[in-house]
């Protein structure tokens, strides 16, 4: 057995005090420690929100950084802000595990973690002595999440898996995007974030359960399983029905009127969900025949007719700028909004209070974040520490292990390392 062991949930021994403290953190997962050993987004994303809960996350890196510090323009002073949305509440740490000595810092701390995330392909975690396998010697009661792209002991469990490449296989591609035209993907890494969410929740679950027992747990989330799970009701009009849903553009493929209609000025959104809702609509643009039209009657039958019910509703809503027709459906209850873009998303006062915030770094400067949507006894998440720089705690925590690791090795009385 290695020379570091592990500090479990009952209990220390002579590496307690390898992991090096962090003052401030706070919320229900203050004191739980996370080892990201992952790059990019789902694993990244998946220890942002562990971190924005109060856990105290290392973030360890190769020299070159993680891959999306170069995903821009746009870039905060030579950093892409692409690598900000996914990396606050994080201490940077760079080491190579291809050297011994590094290696054995990250072992150091993979012994006192409670959860470590990570998204090796191709047994580089084995390689590099961090395989689940390693942790259960070194450390039993860590909860091990690995995130991978088609899934540990498939075909193409080495091939990489970018998240436009998990949409395009995993049939998000196939129900976006409006037939005839060239397909098109969702305009975020849905694939990407979903694992990332998902990656969370299991890992809050196994530490809930070491809590009984005292053991980790092993977790996969897999990319594409991610992106099918999330196929939801798409997959189901398939599996359950026979029914391959085609590409609709916004609207629904079970529920109609609902989608995306041009008016007078903009584009707005319906989305009736109930005959009620139908009523109310057939009312606001003055259409109150359409309840005894057999084609609108039911749902189904507005879904059967949705072409002839989309020409007929837009052709009223044509007629009026959107913001008349979002004032009268408001006023009678139909859901609606209009498409805003990006910018115009945070044009509005109350997103801005409730979502938008600043943090600033030795590094970046003030760097501006979206907060967690997670909001405790009424409060945002209290934790803001800004996403690090390349390295920036390297020198810090690599210090701090390395002279844990010499005073427990002369305790050990191996006159070295036995990592």
């Amino acid at each position: 057995m290695d020379g570091i062991h592990a500090q479990s949930s009952k209990g220390g021994d002579a590496s307690a005090g390898v992991w090096p403290s962090l003052d401030g953190l706070s919320g229900p997962l203050a004191g739980l420690k996370v080892l990201d050993l992952s790059r990019v987004l789902a694993g990244p994303w998946a220890t942002m929100v562990l971190g924005d809960m109060g856990a105290d996350v290392i973030k360890v890196e190769s020299a070159a950084g993680d891959a999306t510090r170069g995903w821009g323009p746009p870039f905060v002073n030579g950093t892409a802000v692409y690598y900000h949305t996914a990396n606050r509440n994080k201490r940077s740490v760079v080491l190579d595990l291809s050297d011994p000595a590094d290696r054995d810092v990250a072992r150091a701390l993979a012994a006192q973690a409670d959860v470590l995330v990570e998204n090796f392909r191709g047994g580089r975690a084995a390689r590099f002595g961090l395989s689940y396998e390693h942790l259960q010697e070194l450390n039993p009661s860590c909860v091990y999440c690995s995130i991978t792209g088609f899934g540990s002991g498939s075909s193409r469990e080495d091939e990489p898996a970018y998240d436009l490449v998990v949409q395009a296989v995993g049939g998000l591609m196939g129900v976006t995007g409006v037939d005839g035209e060239p397909p098109v993907k969702v305009g975020v890494a849905t694939a990407d974030l979903l694992a990332g969410l998902h990656a969370s929740s299991a890992i809050l679950a196994a530490l809930y359960e070491r809590d009984r027992t005292g053991a980790g747990r092993r977790l996969e989330v897999g990319l594409l399983d991610t992106q099918i799970a999330g196929l939801a009701n798409q997959a189901l009009n398939w599996l359950a029905a026979g029914y391959n849903p085609p590409r609709l553009g916004s609207d629904h493929p079970n529920v109609a009127p609902y989608g995306a209609f041009a008016t007078d000025t903009r584009h707005i959104v319906v989305a009736v969900g109930n005959d009620r809702q139908f009523a109310e609509l057939a009312a606001v643009v003055g259409c109150p025949h359409w309840l005894g039209d057999d084609r609108f009657s039911s749902n189904a039958d507005r879904v059967a007719n949705r072409e002839s019910l989309r020409a007929e509703l837009e052709e009223h809503l044509r007629q009026e700028s959107a913001e008349v027709w979002l004032a009268r459906m408001r006023e009678r209850g139909v859901p609606c909004a209009p498409v805003l873009d990006v910018a115009e998303v945070f044009e509005d006062p109350e997103v801005r209070e409730r979502t938008v915030t600043t943090v600033v770094s030795s590094v970046f400067g003030p760097v501006a974040q979206v907060q967690s949507p997670i909001r405790i006894d009424g409060d945002a998440t209290p934790n803001m520490y800004a996403p690090p720089g390349l390295g920036e705690h390297t020198a810090d925590v690599v210090e701090h292990v390395r002279r844990h690791i010499r005073l427990h090795s002369e305790a050990a009385g191996d006159g070295g390392r036995r990592l």
